[in-house]
Parts: C-alpha cells; structure tokens; sequence
C-alpha cells in the first residue's frame, strides 16, 4: 500500500506542474519591456502575475513540488527562481525571444545577471548572492545546473546538460567524450574466461568504486582520483572484456579512448584534446579505457630536440588529468615491459590476462560458437581446444566464422567448418602459414583451401 502511495506521488510530479513556473517568468519579462518603453503593465496583467505567483509559491511547498527532481532542497526560494530564469528559455523558448529583446547590445536566447537584476527587481544584497551562486563555484554550476563560460554579469548563464531533461521528463541524449566512442557489449562475470585469482582482482578494482564513500568520508582515507587499473595482456585475452564486465556491474556506460585523436603534431593541442575529453567527463558515472597505453607510457628517453621535452609534458598531463579524475579510468596495454616503471605507482591495481589454457580454450569455443546453431556430431570441443593454442578473440572469430560457413551450406557446425575457420584465423597474422600449423585438426582441413603449396 505504501509502494502504490509513493508510485501516485511519483505520477502527480509532472512537467505540466510547471507551466505556472514558466508562465510567469514570461510575464515578468513581458512587463519588463513594457517598463522600459515608458508604459505601465495593465491591471489585468498584474492581477495574473499575482495569481501565478501565489500558484507558484503552493506547487513548491506541496508533495508534487517537480523541483525536488533536480534535488535542490538546499536553494533559497530566490535561488529557485534564479533556476526558473534560465530553465525558462528552453523550457518555453518563446522567453527566449523575449530575453534577446531584452538584451539587444547582445541578443542570446539565454538570461544574463544583469537581466536577471531587472526581472527579478533584486537589491544590492540579492544581487550579491545571485552573483554568487551562479558562478564557477557556486551552488547552481556545483550542482551542475546551469553552465556559464566565465564569470560576468553579461554572460550568458546556459541550462545544465541534464537539468532539464531530468525535470521536464524528455529523453536524455548520450553525450559522448570527445576523442572517444561507447563500447555497446554486454557482459556478465559467468561470461568472463579468467583465472580465478585474476577474476578477483577485478572484483577488488570494484570495491575502490563502491566503497569510495565509506573509505574517504566516514573513516577519513586519503582521497585519491580515479580508481586507475592495468590490463596487460596478448590481444584477445579479453581485457576488453573485462572492462566490460565492470563498466555493466556498475550499471555505467564504457567510453573507449581513441589516443589518436588526441595527439597532435602540434604543440600544445593534445593537452588541450585532453582537457577537453576529461572536463566532458567531469561528474559524470562513466568507465573510460585507454588503449595501448605503452605507445604514450613507454620509458622516456634522453631529451635531444624541444619535440622530445614537449612529448614527456603531454604525457605527464595526460597521467595529471588520469590521477586526478574522479571516476574509473582502465588502461590497456599488450606490452607491459615497455611501460616506465615508475608509473606503476599510479596505478590502483594491476591484472595480468593470460593466454588461456586448454581447459580455459575449450569454455570460449563452447561459448564462441552461436548457442542455437545445430553441430554435427564430429564437433568435439574438447579436441578443438586441444588442437590449437588461440587467445578468446581468436576463438570468438574463428567460432563465427564456422557458423556462417555452416549457413551458407545449410549444415550443421562440423570440424570441416572449424578447421577452414581456424585456418583463416591464423593466416592473419602468418602469411606463410602451413597446414600442420593446425595440428591435428590439419586433418579437416580440405585441401583446396589451403592450396597444393601447403600441402
């Protein structure tokens, strides 16, 4: 009965509860104008200003209040009309044809201070905290409800990203980091092929995420950014993968950093790539992996030209920005031993991915191979994982591979399909590769896919 009660609460707390809101920062503005050609607000506009403001002043005090969306249960009243201003233009863009009326030194659609002055008919102490709470440090930009590029009385104070979707209930758009892209797999720790001990590891690169609040606020810990992890590994040992897995458990989207884009021939714009890529990220609940991290990490070398000391300060910006973040950054690498030993103190934990075992083999192919596609009975998993020694991306490739081959002839998956798939696998990085390369699973192989000379 209580859950049902709640739900009803929940469904009274609705957008349309704002029109008075909106309405009546449009009425302001309305009267400003005419205040400022000379004429006076007629009395029937005065009496509607009244009457919204008395329906404004009950909507916040009631149970259906759709400010507590954006918990702002600290804000005085006047700084939830501060937030009301700068809402309104893109709640009812029409406000913001008023305010570029308004403002016609510099037309912009959103409310400025010395607008918000006029509007609200603020003294000098009201104003004083206007000022306040609306710059860089202040409650609405801490709270990350409006944005403003820099602290004047003439800038424009913006709508935070998710303030008004949050408040007006509108689909959120994914705003991706500049320099990275989202990673879309799904993964559960039953998919992850590891050894035990290295499973754990991860699990424990997740408490430094949970109990970040119990550790630093409640016993007074150091408080450090990230947590920062090292995957290293072959490629297709799944280090991915796992970041995956922990990206999904903590129910927050993975962003893989594309270092490419953000180093620049140019001195001085891949700091400025970076800063962009983690002020984007700032606040935000997001996994980021950076891969192959050993082409930035690698021991630095002897300084010989100015490009030399340039390239050792974007590094050592990037690992500044990496350690300070206050979210988790994985990265990756498949050359540990390159990597400068003395960035290892930056690290928070470091798992090692193994190339699988034959046992580990035979779970991927298991696993690899489409769960609803039929097998003949020559396909013995056990002797697939034996024949060959493949990493998990190996064996994912190759298990489709097979499939779409079984399709095409509209056949069961048979070892004939494995082989052909294997063989194909291995040929990428083996340009001379030879059919016993396959062992024991070369009997398979059909000789016109492998050509007399390989024979």
């Amino acid at each position: 009965m209580m859950k049902a009660a709640v739900e009803n609460i929940q469904e009274s707390i609705s957008p349309m509860n704002l029109q008075p809101e909106w309405e009546r920062v449009e009425l302001l503005a309305h009267c400003l104008l005419l205040s400022r050609s000379g004429r006076q607000p007629q009395d029937d506009m005065l009496k509607r200003l009244e009457q919204l403001q008395f329906q404004v002043d009950r909507l916040r005090q009631s149970i259906h209040n759709p400010w507590t969306k954006l918990s702002v249960n600290q804000l005085s009243p006047l700084g939830i009309d501060v937030l009301a201003c700068i809402l309104a233009s893109e709640a009812q863009p029409k406000t913001g044809w008023l305010y570029q009326e308004l403002q016609p030194a510099s037309p912009q659609p959103f409310v400025t201070v010395a607008l918000l002055q006029q509007l609200l008919a603020l003294d000098y102490n009201e104003l004083y905290h206007v000022r306040q709470m609306t710059a860089a440090g202040g409650e609405l930009q801490q709270l990350n409800l409006i944005e403003a590029d820099q602290d004047s009385a003439f800038a424009p104070l913006r709508p935070g990203r998710k303030a008004l979707t949050r408040l007006m209930d509108l689909p959120e758009a994914e705003e991706i980091p500049p320099g990275a892209y989202p990673v879309r797999q799904r993964a559960a720790w039953d998919d992850l092929v590891l050894p035990p001990d290295r499973e754990r590891m991860l699990r424990e690169y997740l408490m430094w995420l949970r109990h970040r609040e119990t550790v630093v606020d409640r016993w007074g810990g150091y408080a450090l950014g990230g947590p920062v992890a090292l995957f290293s590994g072959s490629s297709g040992t799944g280090k991915t993968f796992a970041a995956t897995v922990i990206a999904n458990e903590m129910d927050w989207p993975l962003y893989r950093v594309d270092l490419a884009r953000l180093v620049s021939k140019y001195i001085g714009e891949t700091e400025k790539n970076i800063g962009r890529l983690f002020d984007a990220a700032h606040g935000r609940e997001m996994v980021l992996q950076f891969d192959e991290v050993d082409a930035l990490m690698s021991k630095r070398g002897e300084i010989k030209e100015a490009r030399d000391r340039y390239a050792n300060m974007e590094v050592s910006y990037l690992l500044a920005r990496i350690e300070d973040h206050q979210g988790p950054c994985i990265l990756t690498t498949n050359l540990r031993n390159q990597i400068d030993k003395a960035f290892s103190r930056r690290f928070q934990i470091v798992v090692e991915f193994p190339r699988p075992d034959r046992k580990a083999r035979a779970q991927l192919w298991q696993r690899m191979l489409p769960p609803r596609a039929p097998r003949a009975d020559d396909l013995d998993i056990d002797f697939l994982a034996q024949a060959v020694n493949l990493t998990g991306g190996n064996i994912r490739n190759a298990g489709l591979h097979a499939a779409y081959l079984a399709a095409e002839e509209k056949q069961p998956i048979s070892l004939v399909h494995a082989a052909i798939a294997v063989y194909r696998e291995l040929a990428k990085d083996r340009p001379q590769l030879n059919k016993n390369d396959l062992g024991p699973l070369a009997n398979h192989l059909p000789q016109a896919v492998c050509g007399v000379e390989n024979a």
